[in-house]
């Protein structure tokens, strides 16, 4: 790392001790921006990087709520609005127990880089809460987001902050959100919230747009190689909405896939992962991958383990962050690993990311090849405005553009800072001079 970002870097990880997850993203950005401060001194003379791993606001909240049986339960909220120099704050809330506050300036300082390189008009934020809406019932989950929303609807708005969903926050869980942010701020004001439901604002693709988008990114790295997902082997981590569509989308470009999993184990399937059934049972029932491979004949199951385990030419890890280590990473390359694209944020460790590079695998960082999500969260910001709604067509053929351009912005900037390929360079710098540039232009602040 450039000894001048070090001791900008070190300086951040002290100011924010205990968050690894934080540290881990403010490192890997700060390791690609050396030769940007080179060309451009003004970035450091302006403190960008300092004032841009601070983030504008941080909020904490208690959020009480009442179970089925009666008992009071607590949790913590929380919204970091990280920047806002290309737009309002955009990003997921995450329902999680793991969430805790670094958990969340690692994925809003990822939402920067990634918003930024989709072009769009929309700032860098993130939120969510420990709570757990796995084994709720809806009328649990109810309650808790009516709590939630109750103090989070003073910092939203939709030209503040739109929040959208991520892990544990889906359709149920966005309307519930938006059905008491409607009731206490007596508006209906659609785009305060994205991936709302087709017939009350939400827009089509948006539930397929993250997994789609990692596998159009895919696609674009592979053309750099002549290749294609045609007749790739394809494994996918994690049997979530991303991970779902992201299946569907690689089998419609004639991919096998063979193999997807959750958090007690994974399923190979040779034949091909039967997406209408993991549908029903994920989706629909809320069921496990084991009930898959129960009901598929000639699938087997895997308790715990990795599916990293099965033999593939393309894999993208759909799951959560830092799910892909080194030692992964090593067999998946030993087994003929062509391509990895990221549907998920950071889901590889920086010792799995080293180990894709020096083995010449072509690797699509997150902040990128998962743009699609957001980029279609945008697009249904764009429709609620005009009060328009597009086709599954139209909207499509935007999300393709902008995958595209994506990949072009990303794979020039390497090009132009002398490490072709080097994808992950390319997405920190092509994502920081833009938000950079702003941040220059728009003074002191």
């Amino acid at each position: 790392m450039d000894a001048r970002l070090e001791a900008i870097r070190d300086t951040v990880l002290a100011r924010n001790p205990g968050e690894a997850e934080f540290h881990q993203a403010i490192t890997e950005v700060f390791e690609s921006l050396g030769p940007v401060h080179d060309r451009h001194p003004e970035f450091l003379e302006a403190a960008i990087l300092e004032r841009l791993c601070e983030p504008e606001r941080q909020i904490i909240f208690r959020v009480p709520w009442t179970d089925d049986a009666g008992r009071v339960q607590i949790n913590r909220g929380f919204r970091v609005e990280f920047n806002s120099a290309l737009g309002p704050y955009k990003g997921g809330l995450r329902f999680h127990p793991s969430v805790y506050l670094g958990i969340v300036k690692f994925l809003g300082f990822e939402q920067i880089f990634k918003n930024a390189l989709t072009g769009m008009p929309i700032g860098g934020g993130k939120g969510g809460s420990d709570f757990d809406p796995r084994g709720r019932s809806d009328a649990e989950v109810m309650r808790f987001c009516q709590s939630f929303m109750t103090e989070l609807y003073r910092h939203i708005g939709e030209y503040t902050d739109v929040p959208a969903g991520d892990i544990g926050v889906g359709g149920r869980e966005i309307g519930y959100l938006f059905g008491q942010y409607k009731r206490i701020t007596n508006r209906y004001e659609s785009g305060v919230l994205t991936g709302k439901g087709i017939s009350w604002g939400g827009s089509l693709v948006r539930p397929e747009a993250t997994g789609f988008g990692t596998v159009i990114f895919t696609q674009e790295m592979l053309k750099t190689r002549g290749a294609s997902f045609e007749g790739q082997r394809v494994v996918v981590s994690g049997s979530g909405n991303v991970a779902i569509n992201a299946i569907a989308k690689a089998q419609a470009l004639g991919a096998a896939v063979v193999a997807c999993s959750d958090s007690s184990g994974y399923v190979v399937d040779e034949a091909g992962i039967d997406i209408a059934l993991l549908r029903d049972v994920k989706e629909v029932e809320r069921g496990r991958l084991k009930d898959y491979a129960e009901r598929r004949g000639g699938a087997s199951y895997v308790e715990g383990g990795s599916v990293w385990d099965v033999n593939a030419t393309v894999a993208l890890p759909c799951a959560t962050q830092n799910e892909l280590d080194g030692d992964a990473a090593a067999r998946l390359v030993r087994n003929g690993l062509l391509a990895l694209g990221e549907g998920a944020n950071m889901p590889s460790t920086r010792d799995a990311v080293a180990v894709f590079q020096e083995a010449g695998v072509l690797f699509g960082p997150g902040k990128a090849a998962n743009a699609g999500g957001v980029a279609t969260s945008a697009l249904e910001m764009q429709q609620n405005a005009s009060r328009d709604s597009w086709s599954f067509e139209h909207t499509e053929e935007r999300l393709t553009d902008i995958m595209v351009g994506i990949h072009h912005r990303c794979a020039s900037t390497a090009d132009e800072y002398g490490d072709p390929g080097n994808y992950v360079l390319g997405a920190n710098i092509g994502g920081f001079v833009k938000v950079a540039d702003a941040m220059l232009a728009q003074g002191l602040i």
